[in-house]
């Protein structure tokens, strides 16, 4: 499928979905391919009937105030550069009249506490005085 089979009547979230097949897949890591459906997936139970021509500024805000009911603030920006990669690309297209995403307002559930997986270069140093290291091997 073609941009030229997308209209105005169609659904964002089918052009997302389309939009990731033409410029992500083999352009990414698999990883982040994976994000990118994964956001997919939130779209199309967020905004599963939006029509690109009813894309606008207060639906975007809406939508990203949907996805922050369940996802901490920097996720909600991560998600927020993907989809407005799709978004500007719409735009381009002339299939939506003007870009949505600007001035958004970030929000979100404060992070939580993260585990520490490493050592700090404070703690290192107070390990290594407090190592006893000779000159030969223990």
């Amino acid at each position: 499928m073609s941009k030229d089979n997308f209209t105005r009547d169609s659904l964002f979230k089918d052009y997302f979905n389309h939009w990731i097949k033409l410029y992500k897949e083999g352009a990414v890591r698999q990883v982040t391919l994976e994000k990118y459906q994964s956001n997919y997936q939130h779209l199309a139970q967020i905004i599963p009937d939006l029509k690109m021509k009813d894309f606008d500024r207060n639906v975007y805000q809406e939508l990203l105030n949907k996805y922050v009911e369940t996802h901490e603030r920097q996720t909600v920006i991560d998600f927020h550069h993907q989809v407005k990669g799709a978004i500007l690309d719409a735009v381009d297209d002339g299939l939506i009249d003007r870009d949505p995403t600007r001035k958004v307002i970030f929000k979100g559930k404060a992070p939580r506490e993260k585990k520490k997986k490493y050592l700090n270069q404070f703690e290192l140093h107070n390990l290594l005085e407090d190592l006893d290291l000779g000159t030969s091997i223990n």
